[in-house]
């Protein structure tokens, strides 16, 4: 246990990180925002309508999505 560093000694705290390490976390974290919007994009656009049964010569019965 003696050879661990306390928190001072570690270079990334108390806001003492460098600017790469903040480069990093921020493009990480855009990144992740990024897929996200692109995964509701896709999943909005390519989800199922509505539940409609039936075709236009034989129309049937329409459930709306509550």
């Amino acid at each position: 246990m003696k050879n661990e560093p306390t928190l001072d000694q570690i270079d990334d705290y108390n806001g003492k990180e460098s600017s790469t390490k903040r480069k990093t976390v921020r493009l990480v974290v855009l990144f992740c925002v990024i897929v996200g919007i692109a995964y509701a994009v896709v999943k909005y656009n390519y989800s199922a309508q509505s539940d409609y049964i039936g075709t236009k010569e034989n129309p049937g019965i329409n459930i709306p999505n509550n």
